[in-house]
């Protein structure tokens, strides 16, 4: 029975490719295809437009080169804007459609529908990238309503024996979080590493052309495009993430500074999440560096909960929460999106920042992502849906199954079974791990008043406008102990100053 084996984009697992174990050149035939609804269904970043392609087409010449025989369907080239109807259009005669299971719920079910409809079966296998299957992520689950990392991650650690002296963690603790939670302080985070860049070469090119083509009024730019686009190059920036920042990642893993928006990050989320660099690869690396003593151990383990621990946790959330989990909101958020969240163009500094390099390099590290842009939309009761697709829109590294746990569960709260409280914080927080504050149009230690900082009466609001969803909160009882012991014309100030930053991004002006 002839088959259609389909590598999706974010499916390009280095050789040997593990959809491809029992391909059948003789009477298999393997497809790939670009489609414009990839970078339309959500208005995507340029640059995240022009990995996908770049990339899909390095691997496609990878296959050719191994003697593979491929349909590429590329991007302009064919007159189908999904994947869903180009790939009804080439199933001539195969009876069976078989491919790894998709990150995007969205995509999968759509292919699924394109399978039904061209009246073929599909095989969609478990995609073995991962360390925990969803299978395995469900048994560990069972019937808990709420899932926490720290008990996934202890798992993990011992079922795969990473970091582990027999049946406790190497160094006598699971993590270094007080070790890695350091701000910069005055002196700022001085001679920094440069980020490893891969210059374009000819197919790299045409993908950005393409995009520049075909989506010439989307966000961002693809000026400084230099991000691994083949399993080689992947190799390579794990090697320069593992020699030259590494070593000082855990430290200042939280911290933030205007101006430098790789810091010591490992900037290998792209290449793990287009499957080209494989996760157990970038342990095993992590490990040696530290049984080297090239690294310390709270920098190891501060990355490998990132890997093992957070990444493979959102997966298992996903997989379990879709598609209920598209359209949580349990604090009921109804704002709009404000427009300056695609131009950065507003007063507040720290937004500025954060938003201005999300836009120039399709990047912004995790802190910026959650208790920036995440944690003003969460204060600022901004709808989840349309901030979970600005989140999937504008960074390079984002793909369904990875961003929309982050954004709804952790970010905004909009599903709780993630986290054990909301990750709010007011402008303190922000001045304490940057230097944002310093430069900025309003002033982080007011908290009313047209000069105050947002983050301070918007914190406060969010509290009181939810006080009865979240009073009970064990690890809020502190805030709102204080909230109480507040005077009331205090508490009203900071009300009637949330209220007035409400209104006004209700009337979409700029803060």
């Amino acid at each position: 029975m002839p088959r259609l084996f389909l590598i999706l984009g974010d499916q390009l697992h280095p050789d040997p490719h593990p959809l491809l174990v029992d391909f059948d050149p003789a009477r298999d035939r393997l497809l790939m295809i670009e489609a414009a609804e990839e970078s339309t269904h959500v208005w995507s970043h340029k640059a995240r437009s022009a990995l996908f392609l770049a990339a899909m087409r390095q691997r496609a010449a990878a296959f050719r080169a191994a003697g593979l025989a491929l349909t590429y369907r590329q991007l302009g080239e064919h007159p189908h804007a999904t994947i869903a109807a180009a790939l009804i259009a080439d199933i001539g005669d195969a009876r069976r459609v078989v491919m790894l299971e998709a990150g995007d719920y969205r995509l999968q079910q759509a292919i699924l529908g394109a399978c039904t409809t061209a009246g073929v079966e599909l095989e969609s296998r478990p995609d073995p990238h991962f360390l925990c299957s969803l299978g395995e992520f469900n048994a560990w689950a069972g019937d808990k309503a709420n899932l926490r990392l720290e008990f996934f991650y202890r798992w993990q650690r011992k079922r795969h024996g990473i970091l582990m002296a027999g049946n406790e963690p190497v160094g006598g603790q699971w993590n270094f979080d007080a070790d890695n939670r350091q701000s910069f302080g005055r002196q700022g985070p001085g001679l920094l590493p440069p980020p490893p860049h891969f210059a374009p070469d000819a197919l790299t090119r045409s993908a950005i052309a393409d995009v520049e083509r075909h989506f010439p009024g989307h966000p961002g730019s693809t000026a400084r495009f230099g991000w691994p686009v083949t399993t080689e190059q992947a190799h390579a920036a794990l090697d320069d993430f593992i020699t030259h920042r590494l070593p000082e990642f855990g430290r200042w893993q939280d911290a933030m500074w205007s101006g430098q928006p790789f810091l010591w990050h490992s900037l290998l989320s792209t290449a793990l999440n287009l499957k080209l660099l494989d996760p157990r690869t970038v342990i095993a690396a992590t490990v040696a560096a530290y049984e080297s003593g090239r690294v310390p151990l709270a920098a190891a383990e501060g990355f490998i909960r990132q890997i093992l621990g957070w990444r493979e946790f959102v997966r298992g959330v996903y997989g379990r929460q879709m598609p209920a989990l598209a359209e949580a909101n349990q604090y009921a958020h109804t704002t709009p999106l404000p427009a300056w969240y695609w131009t950065g163009r507003t007063h507040a500094a720290c937004l500025a920042a954060a938003i201005g390099q999300t836009l120039e390099h399709g990047y912004a590290h995790h802190i910026q992502r959650l208790m920036i842009t995440g944690n003003f939309a969460l204060l600022a009761g901004l709808h989840p849906r349309q901030v979970a697709d600005w989140y999937l829109a504008v960074y390079v590294d984002a793909v369904a199954w990875v961003e929309e746990p982050n954004t709804l569960g952790m970010a905004l709260n909009a599903w709780p079974g993630m986290t054990s409280k909301p990750y709010c914080a007011s402008g303190q927080y922000i001045k304490r791990m940057s230097d944002y504050c310093g430069d900025c149009a309003y002033k982080v230690s007011e908290s009313t008043g047209e000069s105050a900082c947002p983050f301070n009466a918007l914190y406060w609001h969010f509290l009181m406008r939810h006080r009865d969803q979240l009073r009970g909160n064990q690890r809020l009882g502190m805030v709102y102990r204080n909230l109480e012991r507040m005077p009331e014309e205090r508490q009203q100030a900071l009300w009637q100053r949330g209220e007035q930053l409400l209104a006004r991004l209700d009337a979409g002006e700029m803060l």
